[in-house]
């Protein structure tokens, strides 16, 4: 996801988003543990997206406020 297409979501979207990036992100967790994780930059690249999101919904809260 890009951020531009972040920018479009509304709070409601971009906060399931996250949810579903740490579900992801839980998952790939798992896999590296049990070694079966084969591109570990895919932890990174989650996480990464978690804080675009949650940094998006913050702009648009005090945008509202």
């Amino acid at each position: 996801m890009k951020l531009q297409e972040m920018r479009e979501k509304t709070v409601e979207e971009l906060k399931n988003a996250v949810v579903d990036f740490k579900k992801q992100l839980l998952d790939l967790r798992v896999q590296k543990a049990t070694n079966k994780l084969e591109n570990t930059a895919l932890i990174a690249k989650t996480k990464h997206y978690i804080s675009q999101i949650k940094t998006v919904i913050k702009e648009k809260e005090e945008q509202n406020a």
